[in-house]
């Protein structure tokens, strides 16, 4: 469903999701949450990856949880990114230019594609617009 007029389209960064899943810092698995639970909200494959392996490798979460888990993110968003070689190509060109790690910038690119207002990351600065359509934010400050 795309937003009306006016409707934010936000992207989640992977650091967003896990604190939906993780119960070590409550006030910031509350603002995930209350983010995540906005209408218009996109993830990447990138993400979702992410997510993964974080939970996997750091909180030691076994992969039959991981899968659910997914699956829940997925039915929770509203649209889910794959990367294309497009994304990749935009990914290189705003690491470039914006001096992003590449995997930030993959994130970055989807973000674009997608034409969200606003992406969310606990990593990236704060406040930066890419390209005139996209701020990043850190929600936690």
């Amino acid at each position: 469903m795309r937003p009306m007029q006016g409707e934010q389209i936000i992207f989640l960064d992977s650091n967003i999701v896990i604190y939906v899943y993780c119960n070590d810092e409550k006030d910031k698995q509350q603002k995930a949450k209350q983010l995540f639970a906005h209408e218009h909200v996109v993830i990447s494959t990138q993400v979702l990856q992410e997510v993964a392996n974080t939970l996997h490798k750091k909180f030691k979460t076994d992969f039959h949880t991981i899968s659910l888990l997914i699956e829940e993110c997925v039915y929770n968003t509203a649209t889910l990114h794959t990367n294309t070689q497009a994304t990749i190509c935009k990914a290189c060109s705003i690491a470039e230019r914006y001096q992003y790690s590449f995997y930030d910038s993959l994130i970055i690119a989807a973000a674009l594609e997608t034409e969200c207002q606003v992406l969310y990351s606990e990593d990236m600065k704060h406040n930066m617009v890419i390209d005139g359509q996209l701020t990043i934010l850190n929600p936690f400050i």
